[in-house]
């Protein structure tokens, strides 16, 4: 089903999609920044909660500072001094923050109206034409996103990317979750599962330093899950830098496996994350700050929880993580799975 989303600033229309199985799902999408608007779950008791943080119109998307519900492009995550280097050429991007670049912006892809090149009921698939040089990167690339809503209770986001010059790419989704309705406060007494023996060591401003940190006797096992407040204001560094969880884990196995779990104290609803990426950002939205949301909801301090499925953060200053280098005319296809049970 498609329904009017608004107006943006430049007085182009855009559309919301619906996508409904018969489990009693619904997820909404729009083709404005191919944004994940609304994922409407069914609890322990049949009462139905929207569980994803967002707006109530394209307008609000195009205003939000929080990349809420983003599809984030080309290179999601940070770029350590915002340049790189590819094929003996520098590439300069945007400091966006601090010395570095955040995300690619800010000339973001989730502030651009997307293409639908189809829709029903079960998925839609949106297309972005990104021109050679756009955002500072080489390569004039064909992306699109297709969401999928399937009848294990998943929705399925997956990419392809393919581009007309070496390039690099690395592209997620930024949905916050809170499982107990996206009105109904902190995220803090969730209970967090996430499948990796380490994360990505970072700098005081979140660049990697090219380590990776065993999770084991530290605040950030959650190879057993455990309640997210539990342990977040621990004097330990990596989350004094970060002013809580908000870090690269690397997932234990290959191929598409599950990354993370997560489970409503209130509403009993339960959460899985599969991915093929390498890594998966977990966030847990420290740096909200009284975000106007949609029917009238404020989102504060740890209202919601992204996981970014990705590959590692900085990856192209550092040989030894997984490459992000998209090669000319390679077809590059990945995939994530948010499923709710």
């Amino acid at each position: 089903m498609k329904k009017d989303f608004g107006v943006i600033k430049d007085g182009k229309g855009t559309s919301l999609y619906v996508l409904k199985n018969d489990n009693g799902l619904e997820m909404h999408v729009s083709d404005y920044g191919a944004s994940w608007v609304a994922a409407l779950v069914p609890d322990a008791n049949g009462k139905v909660r929207d569980v994803l943080l967002g707006y109530d119109n394209a307008a609000g998307y195009e205003a939000g500072g929080e990349a809420i519900g983003a599809t984030v492009g080309r290179v999601a995550n940070r770029t350590g001094g915002a340049e790189f280097e590819l094929n003996g050429n520098v590439y300069h991007l945007s400091k966006n923050k601090g010395n570095d670049n955040l995300h690619s912006g800010p000339d973001v892809y989730q502030k651009r109206l997307w293409k639908a090149l189809e829709a029903d009921d079960r998925h839609v698939v949106f297309e972005l034409h990104s021109p050679d040089g756009d955002q500072g990167y080489p390569g004039a690339m064909n992306v699109r996103v297709t969401y999928e809503l399937k009848e294990d209770n998943g929705l399925y986001i997956s990419y392809c990317a393919e581009s007309d010059a070496d390039t690099i790419w690395n592209m997620t989704n930024h949905a916050y979750f809170n499982l107990n309705g996206h009105e109904s406060g902190t995220i803090l007494a969730h209970e967090l599962l996430v499948n990796a023996d380490g994360y990505t060591e970072t700098d005081e401003g979140s660049i990697p330093t090219g380590r990776i940190i065993p999770v084991e006797g530290t605040p950030m096992d959650f190879r057993v899950k455990k309640v997210i407040g539990r342990d977040i204001e621990e004097n330990y560094k990596a989350l004094v830098d970060g002013n809580g969880y908000d870090h690269n884990w690397t997932i234990n196995g290959d191929g598409f496996r599950k990354a993370a779990e997560l489970t409503g104290n209130e509403s009993g609803i339960t959460m899985e994350v599969y991915t093929d990426r390498p890594g998966v950002q977990v966030y847990a939205g420290n740096y909200l700050n009284d975000e106007q949301g949609k029917a009238g909801a404020i989102y504060g301090k740890r209202s919601g929880i992204c996981f970014e499925t990705q590959n590692y953060p900085d990856a192209i200053h550092h040989s030894e993580f997984p490459n992000p280098v998209l090669l000319k005319g390679e077809v590059l296809k990945t995939s994530s799975m948010y499923r709710f049970l």
